[in-house]
């Protein structure tokens, strides 16, 4: 795109503007249902059927009290017909998926020049893996599980999204094969740790959740050196975290602490991957940055 004309400058200028406010209006349409994923796919209940309800009275929820963030306010957390409070959870996840996805597009799309369909089609196939992330992590942090619709069944969406990124011409796209290996590889560590383990304390360390998310993460990001970096921030950060709950756990008598999922660490480690990742690569191992030729 020719930006040399003051005229065509600030037109593109514009449009691109209009297109970061819809990637965040999106993005907040999208967090809303993503509260429905968070609370029905743990009890396997279906996400489209019946229409969004107050858990509590049963009541419908009006299309003008579904309005993302803002009905929650003008309501003041309190379901319309029977007044029960509403959790701010709610809010905060439509918020934060807003947001996240203004970001996405600002980094996937910086300016005019990437207005096109390929930097288009990347951020909607990124958009949907940190929604996917978002899922899982609240689900598991809730539950203690990770449902499979967020994990091993997303694994072909990663691969049709890096095929047609791909195809589409996208000069930092993934290719299928990549995304395919990154899936393989990374279910793969994790059994191989799960089995280390089990050799060296006869016990399971992990669930089997934890394995089909990094094979899903694994689609999106590719196998190198997505998911090493993935998998490295991931334990370092479940580290850190456990250690000091430990110890304030036991600094105050608390006991033996409860398990800590690590679905919400994969989860971590892949957000810093798809908004950061190849710079630190780039900046911490500069050696490999040839592996990052290709990553989005």
């Amino acid at each position: 795109m020719n930006l040399d004309d003051p005229l065509l400058a600030e037109a593109a200028w514009s449009a691109w503007r209009i297109f970061g406010g819809f990637s965040l209006l999106l993005g907040l349409l999208v967090g809303s249902f993503l509260n429905v994923c968070i609370a029905r796919l743990p009890e396997d209940r279906s996400v489209v059927h019946p229409p969004s309800h107050c858990p509590s009275c049963g009541a419908g929820i009006r299309f003008y009290d579904n309005v993302p963030v803002l009905s929650w306010l003008l309501l003041r957390g309190r379901c319309r017909d029977c007044a029960t409070p509403i959790s701010s959870l709610y809010p905060t996840i439509e918020l934060l998926t807003g947001l996240l996805s203004l970001l996405l597009f600002w980094r996937l799309v910086p300016d005019p020049t990437a207005l096109t369909p390929a930097h288009g089609a990347l951020f909607l196939v990124q958009l949907c893996f940190v929604c996917l992330l978002l899922v899982a992590t609240f689900v598991d942090l809730r539950h203690y599980i990770i449902p499979d619709e967020v994990s091993v069944y997303a694994v072909p969406v990663g691969v049709a999204g890096a095929a047609l990124v791909g195809w589409l011409g996208h000069p930092d796209a993934l290719s299928w094969q990549q995304s395919v290996l990154g899936a393989f590889f990374g279910a793969g560590s994790l059994v191989l740790i799960m089995a280390l383990y089990w050799v060296v304390r006869r016990r399971e360390g992990m669930g089997w959740g934890d394995p089909k998310m990094l094979a899903m993460i694994g689609a999106f990001v590719g196998v190198l050196p997505g998911v090493p970096f993935v998998l490295f921030l991931a334990t370092f950060a479940g580290s850190v975290v456990g250690l000091a709950l430990l110890l304030v756990r036991r600094g105050a008598g608390w006991g033996m602490s409860s398990p800590l999922p690590f679905g919400p660490f994969l989860a971590f480690g892949a957000m810093v991957w798809v908004y950061r990742g190849p710079e630190l690569v780039a900046r911490w191992f500069p050696g490999v940055h040839f592996l990052i030729a290709s990553a989005p």
